[in-house]
């Protein structure tokens, strides 16, 4: 029987791409971190900064422009609105201004929705986006990711055909997670995942290639029991 060959030796070139490549998977990440937080940092600066007067901005004194200054000034602003909202007078002044917008009949329609938004978001006044599941979609034997929302509520609880608990989920789309689809569905209809909400995220912006590490299913897991 004649010797086995031996396995070729990657030449120079090879070598070289292989660094490069190594290389641009440590650089990429922390390149596009790096370029992500610029950008937004100039885009806060640019709205913010045309309304703070002249006297406050540092250029004028240390010769060059700050990037990020309009950040602070937009932090220190929330600050003082929200320590200001929860004082009497505060409260007294944001009755009277949502009065106003109440009896606007567009702008009343915009400002609630964002209201909503801005309080199951921010102030967390419900539980938002806390379980990763799938759900069939958009047909029976396709499976999506999505995300729990709340239960679903009013009129739409009381017409959905089902004695099981009803939730409104969220199907982002990939790979832009800020767009996609409501859907209010049985909680029996859906299996839970033991992902994290972010690893979920991670997963539909990826389109699939970025898997979170392997964990065992816990008792919890599978289809989601009411509540």
């Amino acid at each position: 029987m004649s010797p086995e060959p031996k396995p070729r030796r990657p030449g120079p070139l090879a070598k070289v791409r292989a660094n490069f490549l190594t290389g641009l998977v440590v650089i990429a990440p922390i390149g596009l971190t790096i370029w992500l937080v610029w950008a937004v940092m100039g885009w806060v600066d640019s709205f913010v900064l045309p309304f703070v007067p002249d006297r406050f901005k540092p250029e004028p004194y240390i010769g060059i422009n700050l990037r990020g200054v309009g950040v602070i000034f937009f932090l220190v602003f929330t600050v003082i609105i929200g320590w200001l909202a929860k004082g009497f007078i505060g409260r007294s002044l944001l009755r009277w201004a949502e009065s106003l917008v109440d009896r606007t009949p567009i702008v009343r329609s915009v400002y609630s929705g964002l209201k909503q938004i801005a309080e199951t978001v921010f102030a967390q006044s419900e539980t938002s986006f806390d379980k990763a599941v799938l759900v069939e979609y958009p047909r029976r034997g396709l499976w999506a990711i999505a995300f729990v929302s709340t239960d679903a509520k009013g009129e739409i609880a009381d017409a959905i055909p089902t004695s099981d608990g009803k939730v409104a989920v969220f199907l982002p789309t990939t790979p832009n997670p800020t767009s996609g689809f409501l859907l209010f569905i049985g909680r029996s209809e859906l299996i839970e995942l033991d992902m994290s909400v972010e690893d979920a995220a991670k997963l539909v912006i990826s389109a699939g290639l970025v898997y979170p590490p392997p964990r065992p299913r816990s008792e919890a897991g599978g289809r989601i029991a009411a509540e």
